[in-house]
């Protein structure tokens, strides 16, 4: 949560050499991923386990929470698409670069990404029921056995899923793989360009930058990959086995908890990923942890 707080702060100040469409996509990221720790890790399990019986069980307000921690998952994951499209089109298309990767236009897909994520989430309202009414209020949240075998919930469910991960899989997969092979060919243009040899190459900063593009990429989408994996599995295996996750056995609750935690830790790490691996705004990080220090040093040396 720190993290994803200090990445805001640094990234508003846009002191870290990225452009401003940029930069917006980065701290969209990072308040997803902070929207999702709140909502998900403090409002409903740390709750859960520490606070029962709190007015966060109640059946209206825990159904709200689970709609928003539905919209912050798929802000988190789909940030991070619209992001990786974002750089597919800097590294790759030239042309619609001038008009996509513009402050206005990350506005625009944002605001609109955003609203329609919003508006998709809403029937996950209606998927829970109460456990218990106690003098005749509702409380806690459970989801109603419709939902796993009635046509249309299914198909709901279905389209939830396909829309976030499934989908978010192939797409980072094609853009990643377009990227790469952009970068590879454009290398070996280069490399002929300047007539270098392969250990050369190594000494060039435009190959350098490429190839910890390259990197950045490839753990991008491996980490978004091997996070969410167990989780698609889990849903792909109550489906085509036709079981309710409530008559789970105990090694199927295990795997359907890991599955969970793993999704869970893939909404946590977008601005790990994207902003601490960049130099420059490692810089910056540097600089916000010295300032406290400072003020510290500071008070120390008047109070002697």
């Amino acid at each position: 949560m720190a993290v994803n707080l200090v990445a805001v702060v640094i990234l508003s100040q846009g002191k870290c050499g990225l452009s401003k469409c940029t930069s917006h996509y980065l701290v969209a990221m990072a308040l997803a991923d902070l929207l999702f720790i709140i909502i998900e890790v403090i409002l409903w399990r740390i709750s859960y386990y520490y606070f029962p019986g709190s007015f966060l069980d109640i059946t209206p307000v825990c159904s709200i929470i689970n709609v928003l921690s539905r919209v912050a998952t798929d802000y988190s994951v789909w940030f991070t698409v619209i992001f990786s499209f974002d750089r597919f089109v800097v590294i790759c298309c030239q042309k619609l670069k001038t008009k996509f990767c513009t402050e206005h236009s990350a506005v625009a897909v944002l605001i609109t990404a955003s609203i329609l994520f919003c508006l998709k989430n809403v029937p996950n309202y209606f998927t829970l029921e109460p456990r218990l009414v106690i003098e005749h209020v509702p409380w806690f949240c459970d989801v109603k056995p419709d939902y796993f075998i009635q046509p249309g919930w299914v198909a709901f469910d279905w389209f939830d899923t396909v829309l976030t991960p499934l989908l978010p899989f192939v797409l980072i997969l094609l853009l990643n793989a377009l990227t790469v092979r952009h970068i590879l060919v454009a290398s070996r243009v280069r490399k002929g360009l300047m007539g270098q040899s392969k250990r050369m190459s190594h000494s060039d900063p435009e190959m350098e930058s490429r190839r910890k593009s390259m990197i950045l990429l490839f753990t991008i989408s491996g980490s978004f990959i091997l996070l969410w994996l167990t989780y698609v599995v889990e849903f792909l295996y109550y489906n085509i086995m036709g079981k309710d996750p409530k008559d789970y056995t105990d090694s199927e609750n295990i795997f359907e908890n890991v599955g969970d935690m793993l999704q869970v830790l893939s909404c946590c790490t977008n601005t790990f990923i994207y902003g601490a691996t960049q130099s420059k705004f490692r810089e910056q990080l540097r600089m916000v942890v010295k300032v406290p220090i400072t003020l510290i040093n500071q008070l120390i040396h008047k109070q002697n």
